[in-house]
């Protein structure tokens, strides 16, 4: 067996994604610390074995018109809803050890830096990897675009509740299960 190169950096990879959590975050406005919820979804051996979900009091506090329209989520939703650091609490230890998988993960990895920012909690450097990004790779100019609900279909995945935040968490696995 080749112990260099290409060979052996993408037999690696593929061991990494048999473990891993996928996130999502939706966000109460523009600001990317205003997480309103959160879903996560473990894996573990390339099977699911643990999912989560919370609403999340989103700071700053206020929603805007448009993203109420992307998930229906309002502040009504979420006034009794913790605040993130009391949500981290819980996924932290689920999470523990694993790289975190998110549909264009900038955004999801800004929001989860920018709430550890807002909260003054020490971000322990997450390792990220973006299934929109493998799906570009993977899929390359075969399908209409990259997003979400389209790479999930292309992989086997009916997501009929996008932008639940867990509905989201559970097809970024499955897609990293399929391409990664």
């Amino acid at each position: 067996m080749e112990r260099h190169g290409k060979y052996v950096l993408t037999f690696n990879f593929h061991i990494i994604m048999k473990n891993f959590a996928a996130i999502d975050f939706e966000t109460a406005n523009q600001h990317r610390s205003s997480v309103c919820s959160v879903g996560v979804v473990i894996v573990r051996n390339g099977k699911i074995v643990d999912e989560y979900y919370s609403l999340i009091y989103p700071y700053p506090e206020f929603f805007t018109r448009f993203t109420t329209a992307v998930h229906g989520l309002t502040m009504e939703d979420v006034e009794d809803a913790p605040i993130f650091p009391q949500v981290w609490e819980e996924i932290e230890p689920k999470i523990e050890g694993l790289p975190l998988v998110a549909h264009n993960s900038p955004f999801d990895e800004g929001c989860l830096k920018a709430a550890f920012r807002e909260y003054g909690m020490k971000y322990p450097c997450y390792t990220f990897y973006c299934t929109c990004t493998a799906a570009r790779r993977h899929f390359g100019n075969k399908l209409p675009n990259h997003q979400l609900d389209t790479v999930s279909a292309a992989c086997g995945f009916d997501l009929s509740a996008h932008h639940n935040a867990l509905a989201d968490a559970e097809a970024c696995a499955a897609i990293a299960l399929e391409i990664l």
